[in-house]
């Protein structure tokens, strides 16, 4: 197929799964003055120390086992080995979740002291069983992706959201469970529509597991799982040094501030979503590289564009979505979308490795950036707080999108667009600045976004003839 229609096709599947990304980033934002107004600061901290340290238990729990699915899947041609991949991926899957919340509703006192959560072993039970609950139901909802099944995904999404968001609501308002209901709503959605796509999918869940399968796939997916850890350390370890020099309550107006510059995240669901099972269904190299030149120029252009746009109007959305006491969060916003709009970038370059089946050293790439995260954290965040993390989130970022550059290319070379993409950050970055530095009002900050265009067509962003040459590209030939 022409790239044009290579690139339709990942822009429509994307925008499906983003479906129940936007849903839930949506009501995410809608409810949050809600969550502020009924959890003070330090309540609504202990809600994020609990889901980063169940982010990074879900990674070693799966060993990469959920890394090395989509490439396995891809790799089986015929439906009984592909039938094999599934079943052994879900097996594992269940037996270490399983694991993880015995030990989570068992130790919950040590774990909730460890984690600086207080007294609280209530809160640590229901992160297990939230740990439980997300990582079978993402193994599961993983074969509506290699499938191409992007409307029953999204509608699986959909429903998980909506019950979560009514459980969350009666949780926290009606029963006054604090940070303990935020959490228990959390999964309640999550655990109903697992259940049903258990009773959905009961014919391909067979009882089979292929050790030599398996072992083949830990040896794909083990170097991923170091790699994993230190994206997480990068993502998460700067709220424990928050909250170690400047306590929850600065936790929580810094959680503040990520959700408000997650509002970007929606793009990065809907695309890491449809990314890799797009990516290795491209058999011919030649395409392949050429559309993962053109995906990561696209991609970084819309994603600095809702960057501009949250950190332009940021102490607008922050005003209009947070109580009074979040309001400093504000400060960290346009930092942290354009640290989210950069790893978007990464995802792209990352898939070089996987698709080469060279990921032994993503592990390197990732262990740079989370050094860099973490030195800077020391140096940063007793300073500045939770403006300092933010700095040193969006420094991590920078560094592994440079590093998973290097690697990458090293191993399976593409054509990326440097002067387009750095165009593309250059002008969001730049407009952002101008209306922050500048002290600009609603209005002068409101028309520098709807700018953005604009800014890219004086400097030399788009390439009419370019395009014009990319129509009349020969299709491929399908294996």
């Amino acid at each position: 197929m022409p790239l044009a229609h290579e690139l339709k096709r990942l822009a429509r599947h994307s925008a499906i799964y983003g479906i129940g990304g936007i849903v839930s980033r949506v009501l995410a934002v809608i409810l949050l003055p809600l969550y502020t107004h009924y959890l003070p600061p330090n309540a609504y901290g202990r809600v994020e120390i609990v889901t980063a340290a169940t982010a990074v238990l879900s990674i070693l729990l799966q060993l990469g086992i959920s890394n090395a699915f989509f490439r396995f899947y891809f790799d089986a041609k015929e439906p009984a080995e592909k039938l094999t991949v599934v079943r052994t991926s879900f097996w594992f899957t269940m037996a270490m979740s399983t694991l993880g919340l015995v030990v989570g509703v068992v130790f919950a006192n040590p774990v909730g002291h460890a984690l600086q959560l207080g007294h609280d072993p209530q809160l640590v039970r229901a992160g297990a069983v939230g740990l439980w609950a997300q990582t079978n139901y993402q193994q599961l909802t993983a074969l509506f992706r290699v499938e191409e099944r992007s409307v029953a995904f999204a509608i699986a999404s959909v429903v998980n959201v909506l019950i979560t968001v009514v459980a969350m609501v009666v949780a926290v308002v009606v029963f006054h469970w604090g940070a303990v209901g935020l959490v228990v709503g959390n999964f309640i959605g999550t655990l109903a529509v697992y259940f049903a796509l258990l009773a959905y999918r009961r014919e391909q869940l067979g009882l089979q597991f292929d050790r030599t399968l398996f072992r083949h796939m830990q040896r794909f997916g083990l170097p991923l799982v170091p790699a994993a850890l230190a994206l997480w350390a990068i993502n998460f370890v700067d709220r424990l040094f928050v909250a170690h020099y400047n306590g929850r309550g600065e936790v929580g107006v810094y959680s503040a501030a990520i959700k408000v510059a997650s509002v970007i995240t929606f793009v990065m669901f809907a695309f890491r979503t449809a990314w890799p099972a797009f990516a290795y269904s491209i058999e011919d190299d030649r395409e392949a590289r050429r559309t993962y030149a053109f995906v990561l120029t696209y991609l970084l252009a819309f994603a600095s564009w809702v960057a501009l746009a949250l950190g332009a109007l940021a102490p607008w959305l922050v005003s209009l979505l947070t109580a009074h006491a979040y309001q400093r969060a504000e400060k960290g916003v346009p930092i942290l979308a354009f640290a989210f709009a950069i790893y978007a970038g990464y995802t792209v370059l990352a898939i070089g490795s996987g698709r080469a089946r060279r990921t032994q050293l993503n592990w390197v790439v990732t262990g740079v950036g989370a050094a860099a995260n973490i030195g800077l954290n020391f140096w940063l965040i007793p300073r500045y707080g939770m403006v300092g993390a933010a700095i040193s989130a969006a420094a991590a970022y920078v560094v592994l999108f440079v590093t998973m550059t290097l690697y990458a290319q090293s191993v399976y070379r593409v054509p990326y667009q440097w002067r387009r993409v750095a165009t593309t950050l250059a002008a969001g970055i730049g407009l952002t600045v101008a209306a922050r530095a500048g002290h600009l009002s609603l209005a002068p900050s409101l028309v520098l976004v709807l700018a953005y265009p604009l800014a890219l067509l004086v400097l030399g962003f788009f390439q009419p003839a370019e395009l014009a040459r990319l129509r009349r590209l020969p299709a491929r030939v399908v294996g």
